[in-house]
């Protein structure tokens, strides 16, 4: 990983710094929804995910969430919760599976940060597998019998950037919703079929320096791109404003965009 990306990833961990997220546990152990870990095969490599089903009587669209770059923790599980609540079954893949000391995923880091954070090193130098892994998860949840066959995928931090890289490699998603991540490289724009969701923070000039580069050649491509900026809130504001000591900045910028979210795919 070259080392803008390295400063990328740390500065994602700074906004993400309440690594315990114990306020996110109690959701998951008191859903009623069902939740397990599955196990996705992507050639003879196995991807752990988490995911929850809502409850609803007839077949749901299926969205995947990608990870920050804290891999699949708490709060992410926690949001395929939220995201089942919403009436969609959600799963999250840890795309850290096989990176681990131990050759498993996130759990194997046991909460290191630094361990964590040469994890996603590693992981940056694999995109190919990354995009491979994508698919294999979004192939697995759309032949679900639950699943109407709709996929859509969403990311948050690095999550986010993965989600709008993923858009220009795949031609089977709905729409991808992208939260304060980076935009793909300009030659890569002209790939994307499905409609690009942006979500960002006002006072987050390192990812909002290049949007208004990434929206004129979404426009001149041909590209659907409907981006809102949140005022006053700051990178990482899914995660921050859930935190009970968020600020009520950040905490009314995740509520909006939850009501965007549902609005965006109650119309897919």
């Amino acid at each position: 990983m070259n080392r803008l990306l390295l400063l990328v990833s740390a500065l994602c961990a700074f906004a993400t710094a309440a690594s315990a997220q114990d306020w996110a546990k109690p959701r998951l152990e008191k859903t009623t929804r069902h939740y397990e870990y599955v196990k996705v095969m992507n050639g003879s490599r196995e991807v752990t995910a988490f995911i929850t089903y809502p409850e609803v009587k007839t077949k749901a669209t299926a969205l995947v969430l990608i990870h920050d770059n804290q891999g699949l923790t708490d709060w992410a599980r926690s949001m395929t919760d939220q995201g089942a609540e919403a009436g969609y079954i959600t799963i999250a893949p840890d795309l850290l599976s096989g990176m681990g000391p131990k050759g498993g995923g996130t759990s194997d880091f046991g909460g290191d940060r630094d361990a964590v954070s040469k994890g996603f090193a590693a992981l940056g130098q694999k995109p190919e597998q990354i995009t491979s892994d994508l698919n294999a998860i979004v192939a697995y949840v759309a032949k679900l019998p639950a699943c109407n066959g709709k996929v859509v995928v969403g990311g948050f931090c690095w999550g986010g950037g993965q989600t709008f890289r993923f858009a220009t490699n795949s031609k089977d998603i709905k729409a991808a919703l992208v939260f304060y991540g980076n935009s793909p490289k300009d030659e890569d724009i002209a790939k994307i079929t499905a409609p690009v969701y942006g979500f960002y923070a006002a006072n987050d000039a390192r990812i909002n320096a290049a949007l208004p580069k990434t929206q004129e050649l979404m426009k001149a491509g041909g590209k659907t791109y409907d981006l809102v900026t949140y005022e006053g809130a700051g990178h990482g504001f899914m995660k921050s404003g859930e935190d009970p000591a968020g600020s009520p900045e950040n905490q009314k910028a995740r509520a909006d965009a939850w009501v965007r979210i549902k609005a965006i795919l109650a119309k897919l």
